[in-house]
Formats: structure tokens, sequence, C-alpha cells
């Protein structure tokens, strides 16, 4: 089961997200929350794997997120 950890307000964000934490080792989806609308006016769901959720709100911390 997938959990969302975290919302990104912009696609760039979502992206630096998602490779710090691939970077961490943890297998991680983003998704799109509209389906009509611009990428750049979109918000992105970070999900990853609901036991890894805690670990991943950690480092999020760490990081400043």
């Amino acid at each position: 089961m997938w959990k969302v950890v975290y919302m990104a307000q912009s696609k760039a964000l979502a992206d630096r997200i998602q490779e710090l934490l691939i970077r961490e080792g943890f297998l991680i989806k983003l998704r799109a929350v509209y389906r009509n609308v611009p990428e750049k006016d979109n918000l992105y769901e970070i999900l990853v794997p609901h036991i890894e959720a805690e670990e991943v709100h950690n480092i999020l911390m760490e990081h400043g997120f």
C-alpha cells in the first residue's frame, strides 16, 4: 500500500524531493493531483510504501521540507 507523505506545490519541487528520496534508497511515486491542469500549475503527491512513511518523513524534515 502506498501513502502520500508530501504535497509539492510544483513539478520542480516534486522532482527535487523524488531525487533526494531515491538517493536515500526509497521507492517513490509522483502523482499529479489534477488531470486537466498544466504541469506548471498542478500539485503533486509524493507517495512511498506505507511501511517506509515514517522514515521518509524524518528525512524530509532533516532536509527542510
